[in-house]
């Protein structure tokens, strides 16, 4: 039985999926080559083989595109005997072929529409390969079922689109089955792509919302896999994202991808909130590009709307049944100003919402009333339940009020077309419409007025002269909740709720002069024509080639179960420490300088008692009773509490509030290390932390002895950090003149002397050591947050300069696998102290420990 637990969800990530009915294949596809040459089939038992170094004979670029369905269309045989299969013309998966280069060759991955019996599954899967490069995914009933009419249209297409589902009656609750099944179907379209990929050639380009768990899947069988991710849906913001119980697993499995592309800045700002409020991951923008930094890896953001494919409408306008067609329409509405809508027959495309905007401006203005018209062509609807049904009941009754109360003979204000139209007869309306009016209430992009744009523009071949010289004019009305919305400067937004503002809208662009219209219509044109399919596509490839560049430059490995599985990625110098080594090097050196942060290093940043434990205090004791090091704790913390909770290791050194007070030892007096003992500053200082602690819910100051702090680690992620970068610049403003240095941190902004950091302690350290003849020929530095950054940058500088001989055995150490100037580094804590404790059971073997100085100058 499948685990219902979904913290570690190592059955899902390995396949098991007995619980499913589903069972293993029995025939794979053989790997699409382009040269001769045998590629081994890759078992779903065999090793990973993600470490390969092995050239691959592929050599023409290959991209693997993925989605929920293939872009053909399929029909029975006259003869009822197999299936007949084109391409979908009309599919953007075939259309972003334009955009890539053209030596490349372009493998598809994705479901049919049909039904295909098991008996016929072999035959079909190798006539697509053959005569398309398409790999059929064939889902089990009851899993499709689940998969898509379940947790795609009833959890994840609500949810992306703002609806909760507060009752079982609207929305339906999380139901763990169809998760289940979709994590399924998943794993399905994943062993698909396997069967065809080259991994350390291939591109892969993963499609919407049905596949958003599908990247964990490939990552785990090959670390560095080349592959992208784009969302055709809206991304909701954080406060309902956060509804969604599986919603980490999601996160973290689109974090496997190199680069994960959006419609629109809304989109990305409320995923890019997400990952700061659920993991804890904040973005950079560097150049013009946005990224996240996970384990080691850049996950690229892209922000890029998808564009029409413009040759498609252009060919459709030169059809002789398209001028056959305007002519019919143009007819049926001599004398009417035409509105348009064209959308899906769904509850989030605000239909009804447009057809009461219509009513209110026939009441409002009745110089409308048997001139206008709006033709509402309604596409069959994707999804089912009950709320479609209600919906559909609302805009059949509208529809028949309005007719009624203002139609008249020969009138009718409201067309209503429910049934499937044809691109070209779809393209015919675009044509003689004055307006095309979205209402969505959320929408990932809507590509209708782009169509409507081009099809006004007509073409500059046509033989219709009237045509050549008549200036284009086009208006639009949309919902400011699309995402086209932003790219459209000339058209009127509205807010689709409002449905006074809509109605007014309405009447302004229809009643707007046409000098506006054609300035409006040129502005658009130039953005359709040269924003389109191929443009998007090519730019996404562009910034998947840069974000993949260094790919097989860095060492990679996988870790974690589940959907908690991620890659780490690290420079090739940067490895983690080996106690074996270190203890190994520990032996040989006769002069030790041991530096130790102590918050996030030796003390876990969770714990809520920062007493050091009794194993850590043993632990420093002993590696203290051994002659040959020399010990200190560097730590931002008071000299008081450090001084207390090591006064049982009275050989340690210490160095508080950042180095600021130093004492070599618990019978040394305490030294001050900066500038003047003048603390002024303060005065001016706390004042300004006290206006944002007040305004900043969760904040808080520590006051020091020669620094003050300002902790926002419990505020809210998203303002403690705007609070914080403000706070800096205010500081930093009002401390100009005085001699002190304003920093940020891990949650904190810090003021504090100038001439004060834990690099300063280092290299007064191994200078003192030095100076008394016993230069350092042994350095352990650990720590995990910026300030520790220091003692690493200066260990360099002190091997150069000839306080360290460039023989010293270095082991500058951070804790967590993060970018450092440290070459080395421990997962957490309790690797730490297991280091130290190993170094304290070789001091102890070692018959110089058992007594001498303390170490002190």
């Amino acid at each position: 039985m499948m685990s219902r637990s979904y913290t570690n969800l190592l059955d899902l990530a390995s396949g098991n999926f007995q619980a499913m009915g589903l069972t293993r294949e029995k025939k794979r596809l053989p790997r699409v080559m382009t040269v001769p040459g045998v590629i081994s089939e890759l078992d779903d038992d065999q090793a990973n083989s993600v470490n390969s170094d092995v050239p691959s004979s592929v050599i023409q670029e290959r991209i693997i595109i993925v989605a929920n369905q293939l872009p053909v269309k399929a029909k029975p045989r006259p003869d009822n005997k197999g299936w007949s299969f084109s391409w979908d013309e009309d599919s953007l998966l075939l259309q972003l072929k334009d955009g890539l280069p053209d030596d490349m060759e372009v493998i598809y991955v994705g479901s049919l529409k049909i039904d295909v019996d098991s008996s016929e599954q072999d035959d079909v899967s190798q006539l697509l390969l053959d005569k398309f490069k398409c790999v059929p995914a064939f889902l089990p009933a009851d899993v499709l079922s689940k998969f898509y009419h379940g947790f795609c249209k009833q959890h994840l297409w609500p949810l992306f689109h703002y609806m909760l589902p507060f009752s079982a009656n609207h929305g339906g609750r999380f139901d763990r089955s169809l998760w289940e099944a979709y994590v399924a179907a998943n794993k399905i379209f994943s062993q698909k792509v396997i069967e065809v990929l080259n991994p350390e050639d291939d591109y892969v380009w993963i499609h919407d919302y049905h596949l958003m768990v599908l990247p964990t899947f490939l990552r785990r069988r090959f670390n560095r896999l080349r592959m992208g991710f784009f969302l055709h849906s809206p991304f909701p913001s954080s406060e309902i994202y956060r509804t969604l119980p599986v919603r980490e697993e999601i996160l973290k499995a689109l974090l496997n991808s190199d680069l994960i592309g959006f419609h629109t800045f809304d989109y990305a700002r409320h995923f890019l909130s997400c990952c700061s409020r659920m993991l804890g991951l904040e973005y950079q923008s560097k150049r013009g590009y946005i990224g996240l930094e996970y384990y080691g890896r850049t996950v690229g953001i892209k922000i890029m709307p998808v564009g029409i494919h413009m040759g498609q409408i252009e060919s459709v306008l030169r059809l002789p049944d398209k001028e056959w067609r305007v002519g019919e329409l143009k007819q049926q509405f001599e004398g009417k100003t035409v509105l348009l809508g064209v959308d899906d027959m769904d509850i989030f495309k605000g239909v009804n919402l447009k057809l009461l905007a219509m009513e209110q401006m026939l009441k409002q203005h009745p110089k409308w009333q048997g001139r206008a018209v709006l033709v509402q062509i309604a596409n069959p609807a994707r999804g089912r339940g009950k709320d479609l049904e209600e919906i559909q009941a609302e805009i059949g009754e509208s529809c028949k009020r309005i007719n009624e109360t203002f139609g008249q003979p020969g009138y009718e204000p409201v067309v209503f077309i429910d049934k499937p139209v044809s691109l070209s007869e779809r393209i015919a309306y675009y044509t003689i419409a004055e307006c095309v009016v979205v209402t969505a209430v959320r929408d990932g992009l809507n590509l209708t007025p782009y169509e409507y744009i081009v099809c006004r523009q007509g073409i500059a071949e046509s033989e219709s002269s009237s045509e050549s010289v008549t200036p284009k004019k086009s208006m639009l009305v949309v919902s400011e909740f699309i995402g086209c919305s932003p790219s459209l400067s000339g058209a009127i937004r509205v807010n689709p709720w409002n449905i006074e503002a809509t109605a007014e809208a309405m009447d302004e662009a229809i009643s707007m002069n046409d000098g506006e219209k054609q300035l409006r219509h040129e502005k658009h044109h130039r953005y359709v024509s040269t924003h389109d399919v191929a443009y998007w596509a090519r730019s996404f490839f562009q910034d998947m080639e840069r974000t993949c560049k260094d790919h097989f430059r860095r060492r990679c490995w996988g870790t974690g179960l589940g959907f908690g599985f991620r890659v780490v990625a690290l420079d090739p110098n940067f490895r983690k420490l080996s106690t074996e080594h270190i203890v190994s090097m520990y032996h040989r050196s006769k002069n030790r300088a041991i530096l130790l942060d102590y918050d996030g290093t030796v003390m876990p940043q969770t714990s809520i008692n920062k007493t050091p434990s009794s194993e850590v205090i043993s632990i420093i004791n002993s590696l203290c009773a051994d002659v040959n090091n020399t010990v200190f704790v560097v730590s931002g913390r008071g000299r008081d509490s450090l001084g207390k909770w090591f006064s049982p290791c009275e050989k340690l050194g210490i160095a508080a509030e950042h180095g600021y007070f130093m004492r070599w030892s618990a019978n040394k007096d305490w030294e001050t290390c900066g500038q003047g003992g003048d603390f002024g500053w303060m005065e001016m200082a706390e004042p300004v932390m006290k206006l944002y602690t007040e305004s900043t819910d969760g904040s808080c100051i520590e006051t020091k002895e020669s620094a003050l702090v300002w902790h926002h680690r419990d505020a809210d992620p998203g303002f403690g950090c705007t609070q914080a970068k403000e706070m800096l610049e205010h500081l930093e403003s009002v401390l100009a003149n005085e001699p002190v240095a304003v920093k940020s941190g891990q949650f904190i902004v810090e003021v504090k002397p100038q001439g004060v950091s834990k690099g300063l302690v280092a290299e007064k350290i191994f200078t003192s050591m030095a100076e008394r003849g016993k230069q350092a020929d042994f350095v352990l530095c650990i720590g995990d947050d910026r300030s520790d950054e220091d003692m690493f940058e200066i260990i360099g500088s002190a091997i150069s300069s000839g306080v360290l001989s460039s023989s010293t055995s270095v082991f500058a150490c951070t804790v967590g696998q993060k970018p450092s100037k440290a070459k080395y580094y421990l997962d957490d804590t309790s690797e730490v102290v297991n280091m130290l404790d190993a170094l304290a059971e070789a001091s102890e073997t070692e018959p110089s420990a058992e007594a001498g100085p303390d170490g002190s100058p």
